[in-house]
């Protein structure tokens, strides 16, 4: 018995996958032609996508919010598990990556619950603000780590009280705690975890789930 948690070896991840994952053959696919791409490795993991999928589902989501969409695996996963009014905004600056995605999400019939804002997140995010729009249930930040901060103090004005902002990469690879890596983006995740430990504004859990996923439920 262990009241640490496991390092997953191959095995065993392998083992926690073959008893644990529900993975549609659409986002499958989407996964397989993702790990073809140069910049295959920004994929999310796919138990950390049904993690996700499940957190819409407990919180009743309607209303999400991304940043960062990539090949859009984190936005078909969500999108597969919101209702069917359900909507989410998504943030790139990407119209070649997110040609991929737009594909995907018109196969798997969601093509209607996604509103692609390709713009800089901060931009498509000020706008929202400025436009006063209705309160999301949930953001997600996946994107340039140098604007964590930014982005997420942005998600905190934007999701409601009771809602959730999920951030990806928090562990970095376990760069975080190793003192001699003092590379920006490295500080940039450091100096956001800090922030965050610190923040009475939010309920807290670190999870180290693929790269590490943060859950902040606004008070």
């Amino acid at each position: 018995m262990s009241n640490e948690t496991l390092n997953l070896n191959e095995t065993l991840r392998n083992y926690l996958l073959s008893v644990s994952l529900r993975e549609p053959e659409v986002l499958q696919a989407l996964r397989a032609e993702t790990a073809q791409h140069p910049m295959g490795q920004m994929q999310i993991a796919p138990e950390q996508g049904q993690l996700m999928a499940l957190l819409v589902q407990l919180m009743g989501a309607r209303r999400i919010l991304e940043i960062g969409v990539f090949t859009g695996y984190s936005s078909l996963v969500m999108a597969l598990a919101l209702p069917a009014d359900g909507q989410i905004v998504a943030c790139d600056v990407s119209d070649d990556y997110t040609a991929i995605a737009r594909r995907y999400w018109e196969q798997a019939g969601v093509a209607h619950k996604v509103d692609l804002r390709i713009a800089p997140a901060l931009d498509t995010l000020d706008r929202l603000l400025a436009d006063q729009v209705a309160p999301f249930d949930l953001a997600f930040i996946d994107a340039d780590k140098s604007n964590y901060r930014n982005y997420y103090e942005r998600s905190l004005q934007l999701v409601r009280s009771g809602g959730l902002i999920v951030i990806d990469n928090v562990l970095w690879s376990g760069r975080v705690a190793d003192p001699s890596v003092t590379d920006n983006r490295t500080q940039a995740i450091r100096d956001f975890n800090t922030a965050l430990h610190q923040d009475d504004r939010i309920h807290l859990s670190l999870i180290p789930i693929a790269d590490g996923l943060t859950l902040a439920l606004k008070r």
